[in-house]
């Protein structure tokens, strides 16, 4: 099967090899494209790269922000996914908690699985074990907690590498009073359960509270404590306002619905979600909703202080209503994206997006589109073809017309054609469009007409479309023309039919692909229209100079790019081009003069 990985995004993120419908491998990159491209070249690199490169029929991506939050996002697939080329932690079934052993005079900070948090000493879930280890050590870096195990702390003499990387205040060998000790870990609680500026701001308060009891050395390690706050506050945040916020969205397209759940907490993106369903669900948006947020919301624990969604659901005051009366907890939930918040949310849009275009193939888009233009237009058959026809000229010269053809699958581009425009109309747009569609009702029988028939123009182009086809009594197709809006802006162009224009939503598949079809069809009609610049010119006045062979012209032609610059070189310019000496220099200057 072949693979189409232009449509892998330059992005941060990761990848997900399938075969058979089932995920084999889950990567993280900081490029998609080029890590994903690097398994598919022709050299070989080991063995399960290989097996992994002849398995795979299918691929998937997911984009973030950071290489950052594509690992901790690869980390948490791994563990709900467990591919069969991946490296397995076999333990890592359950969701990661930061854990304080408060049963205990001194307690310690660790890592415990759960499926759920059992009691308030259980801080998180966390997308993944790396994340809990990281929190741990950030931790540790500002309120010097041990993280050793009960039979290690009862059997120190004296401190250990942690207490020297002052990660840990050596409470093992009374370094730090049960109170003092105490009073740390209920600071770094309240780090885990409030926002970043919240603690900051307690930590402040009770530093200037030590200075003015001359408590000096307390305050001075309070003050060591902010500084190191504020250095993490600034690694991986993309935005610090954001201090507790959940962001759902939610899109439909191709009749299926995407939806991407981010979670970030002090500017960074710590857990993300995301669903694939059948079916326009944004339809009943209440109910999707509502099985959203209490499927991925288990405890009171894991509930953010404010619950952002990308669409408006009809009675967001029922679902307040019934968070507060399940956890017992008033979370704000609004639908405002402001500023602070826009960032995020366009990239929760991207990805639950990116999650509709991941399961829909090419011919799926194209059949969608075709059925939605159907409708539109108010056609009795299902499936439908329709050409596209444009003309192309250079200042009245070479003039050729494009016809292009697209299907349910798509571009059918074995039957585009290109016609050449007699001398007398070139540079005359209406009467080469009239020429042409003559010439391909005269094709009718050998290459059947399509059911509708797209032109490149306003009126006159429509008009004379429909004067072509006029002599046609039966079969004829209906033909619409595309007339580029103000200033040629996309989103202002009309589609006009013989009954006047044609009202459709300027963002449907339908109009997005008559759009598709105007473009390749101009795109074809440059392309023939340059090609046969290009051979005009190789039959050129260059032939005539003595010495100058068909590579050297060609040179000529590349670098100049037109006869008119050529002629306006000097000696020393022409001499520049791969071959072509003083004396061929000379030859080519004669020859102009």
């Amino acid at each position: 099967m072949t693979l189409d990985l232009k449509q892998v995004p330059n992005t941060p993120g990761i990848y997900k090899f399938f075969s058979n419908n089932k995920i084999i491998y889950i990567g993280k990159a900081k490029d998609l494209r080029k890590r994903v491209s690097s398994y598919f070249g022709k050299s070989f690199k080991d063995r399960k790269t290989h097996q992994i490169k002849i398995l795979t029929d299918k691929i998937e991506t997911f984009s973030t922000n950071t290489e950052a939050e594509a690992l901790l996002l690869e980390q948490s697939l791994i563990k709900e996914n467990l591919p069969r080329f991946n490296i397995l932690l076999r333990d890592d079934k359950t969701y990661p908690y930061v854990h304080f052993s408060m049963e205990h005079k001194y307690p310690s900070i660790s890592m415990k699985r759960s499926k759920h948090a059992v009691s308030k000493n259980y801080f998180g879930p966390f997308i993944s074990a790396q994340a809990v280890k990281a929190t741990i050590k950030d931790l540790q870096k500002i309120y010097q907690i041990r993280n050793c195990s009960d039979s290690t702390f009862n059997n120190r003499s004296r401190p250990c590498i942690e207490h020297q990387m002052q990660r840990c205040s050596a409470p093992c060998v009374n370094f730090i009073s049960e109170i003092s000790y105490q009073g740390d870990i209920k600071s770094s609680q309240y780090y885990l359960s409030s926002s970043g500026k919240k603690t900051k701001s307690l930590m402040i308060s009770q530093m200037r509270k030590l200075a003015e009891q001359q408590d000096f050395e307390r305050a001075q390690e309070i003050k060591k404590r902010i500084k190191s706050l504020d250095l993490l506050q600034q690694e991986q945040s993309f935005n610090s306002s954001l201090i507790s916020i959940d962001l759902f969205a939610c899109v439909s397209k191709l009749d299926r619905t995407g939806i991407c759940i981010l979670s970030v907490r002090d500017g960074k993106i710590r857990g993300t979600k995301t669903h694939y369903l059948k079916g326009n669900q944004l339809i009943d948006i209440d109910r999707l909703l509502q099985s959203l947020i209490f499927s991925y919301y288990q405890n009171s624990f894991s509930l953010p202080e404010k619950i952002i969604l990308n669409t408006k659901p009809h009675n967001i005051a029922l679902i307040k209503q019934a968070v507060k009366l399940k956890f017992g907890k008033q979370v704000s939930i609004s639908t405002s994206i402001n500023s602070d918040i826009r960032k995020v949310a366009k990239l929760g849009k991207l990805n639950a997006n990116q999650v509709i275009e991941n399961r829909v193939n090419q011919s799926d888009k194209y059949s969608f589109a075709l059925k939605d233009l159907i409708s539109n237009l108010s056609l009795s058959k299902d499936d439908i073809t329709i050409e596209g026809f444009d003309v192309s000229h250079h200042s009245g010269q070479n003039a050729v017309a494009s016809a292009i053809r697209f299907s349910s699958n798509g571009p059918d581009k074995k039957n585009y054609r290109l016609f050449n425009i007699p001398k007398e109309l070139s540079g005359n747009d209406v009467g080469s469009m009239r020429n042409v569609l003559q010439r391909r009702i005269n094709k009718e029988s050998t290459n059947p007409l399509p059911d509708i028939l797209l032109i490149d123009g306003g009126k006159l182009q429509l008009e004379a479309a429909l004067s072509a086809f006029s002599i046609l009594k039966k079969n004829a197709p209906m033909i619409l023309s595309i007339a580029k809006g103000s200033k040629r802006i996309r989103s202002t162009e009309t589609i006009l039919s013989k009954d006047g224009i044609i009202e459709m939503s300027k963002d449907s598949p339908g109009f997005l692909l008559l759009q598709q079809i105007r473009d390749e069809s101009h795109r074809f009609a440059i392309s023939a229209n340059r090609k046969k610049k290009s051979k005009g010119i190789k039959f050129s006045v260059l032939d005539q100079v003595y010495g100058l062979g068909p590579k050297k012209k060609q040179n000529l032609i590349s670098y100049f790019k037109s006869l008119k610059k050529i002629q306006d070189a000097t000696i020393d310019e022409l001499c520049i081009v791969p071959g072509i000496s003083i004396t061929l220099a000379n030859e080519i200057k004669k020859l102009f003069r």
